[in-house]
């Protein structure tokens, strides 16, 4: 069982910066793909970013791309998401997730086995 921590959400202007961190408790982190997922209300849970368990390998989704930076510190067993250029369109609740199987990148939601409580980002115009 891993349980998900995540912090850095808030409130900023367009252009902004913000800095998202997730936290896992266990000893198996880096053995874990990590995803980041947004929602915002009335939408699906939608793919943001992902990193495969080495960190060598990402993905973004094309409304992020060039902006959003996810990484990964499996000694401190954490995930980022370094979001720039904030925009209200990316205003939601902002989730991460663990793939157990940690093989390769997963962008559906269904394919990953543990979720934070989410963060609020609100970024005003």
């Amino acid at each position: 069982q891993v349980q998900l921590v995540e912090s850095g959400g808030g409130l900023v202007q367009a252009g902004g910066s913000l800095r998202l961190s997730c936290a896992a408790s266990g000893r198996t982190f880096s053995s874990y793909g990590m995803g980041w997922f947004r929602q915002a209300p009335g939408k699906e849970r939608d793919i943001v970013a992902a990193v495969t368990r080495s960190g060598g390998s990402t993905y973004y989704a094309d409304s992020v791309k060039g902006r959003f930076t996810i990484s990964r510190d499996n000694a401190k067993n954490t995930v980022y998401l370094q979001m720039n250029s904030l925009k209200p369109g990316d205003t939601a609740v902002y989730y991460c997730a663990a793939d157990r199987l940690g093989v390769g990148i997963r962008t559906n939601p269904s394919r990953y086995d543990y979720w934070g409580q989410g963060t609020q980002v609100t970024v005003s115009s």
